[in-house]
């Protein structure tokens, strides 16, 4: 088909008419000053330091990069739950006695290597497999937790002193941040570019939001498919290097329900759930979103369980105003 189909086939699908996409990040711009003026009226001592805020950044690092290959998923029209287990067993892979003996560099490689391939492995199944995403990534949560369980033992693997230089990424300081945190600003940074200013991004919205149009537009949506599920892997792979750099170790436990955090997270962002439309650095705002909150909760000293119901809310309500900004012409 001529690039004129596929331009038409981008626009019915790409946000950005409307303001819409800008009104939602002033929100959560808004909501991000709301929860820091809590922070200083609750534990003024606590909330408002340098090591409180360098903390935050260090955590929101870890699933922020997973939050970046899944923003590229649901635009695409899928969606990965397995982005936590794969993490936990890049983590486990790359520190096991074997691989550790050949140096921080080859644990590296081999952290990405394990999340891209089971990433690959997902876009399988689901563009050639023909499996819906939820299931065939419901299935690699569940092997691949597994797997990291059969190689750990079940037992946390820690890094060796001699590979030390994981560990420097999380405690060098270039201005007052940790390595981990420009790691993560760097993926965003590399993602935005990706999605806003390549061909691959505009095929991606293309393909979310009407897979068919994209494939009479010339397409490959089978190998698109293919491509987003690798790329999530591969930011699975990079947040296993920061998870083992922050902890200094490696765990079939590493990345519990961050793929429900990195779905909320990109959901409260404005990405919609059915793919076509949906912004990175809105999926990133999300992330210190509930980061914030996150911190909050553990420096008032406040149970998980409340946590999780004001997370559940949230979600809630970003998908209610999801469904009536859907209604409203653009």
């Amino acid at each position: 088909m001529t690039d004129t189909s596929l331009k038409q086939a981008i626009a019915r699908a790409r946000p950005g008419s409307g303001g819409h996409g800008e009104i939602r990040h002033l929100g959560l711009v808004a909501a991000l000053g709301l929860l820091a003026l809590v922070g200083v009226l609750t534990e003024p001592d606590n909330f408002a330091t340098s090591g409180n805020m360098v903390g935050i950044l260090a955590l929101a690092s870890t699933i922020g990069v997973i939050t970046v290959g899944m923003t590229f998923v649901i635009i695409g029209g899928g969606i990965d739950l397995s982005v936590g287990a794969l993490m936990a067993l890049a983590s486990v892979w790359a520190t096991t006695v074997a691989t550790q003996s050949y140096g921080p560099a080859v644990m590296v490689i081999c952290a990405l290597l394990v999340g891209t391939g089971a990433g690959l492995v997902n876009g399988l199944l689901i563009s050639y497999g023909r499996l819906v995403p939820f299931i065939a990534t419901l299935a690699m949560l569940v092997a691949a937790r597994g797997l990291a369980q059969r190689m750990s033992d079940r037992k946390t693997q820690l890094v060796r002193p001699e590979n030390d230089a994981i560990e420097a990424l999380s405690t060098t300081k270039v201005a007052g941040l940790p390595l981990v945190v420009f790691i993560f600003a760097a993926v965003a940074a590399a993602g935005w570019v990706l999605l806003n200013r390549t061909t691959f991004g505009r095929r991606t919205f293309a393909v979310g939001g009407n897979p068919e149009a994209a494939r009479l537009a010339g397409i490959n949506v089978r190998r698109h498919t293919l491509a987003l599920y690798g790329l999530s892997g591969l930011c699975c792979g990079i947040a296993a290097i920061i998870i083992m750099a922050r902890t200094t170790t490696g765990s079939s436990t590493h990345g519990d329900l961050y793929e429900l955090d990195a779905i909320a997270a990109v959901i409260i962002g404005g990405t919609l759930l059915t793919g076509g439309r949906g912004t990175l650095a809105g999926s990133i705002l999300g992330v210190l979103v509930f980061t914030l909150i996150t911190n909050l909760f553990i420096l008032n000293g406040l149970q998980t369980s409340d946590q999780l119901i004001a997370k559940g809310a949230i979600i809630v309500a970003a998908v209610l105003l999801q469904r009536r900004g859907l209604r409203s012409p653009l």
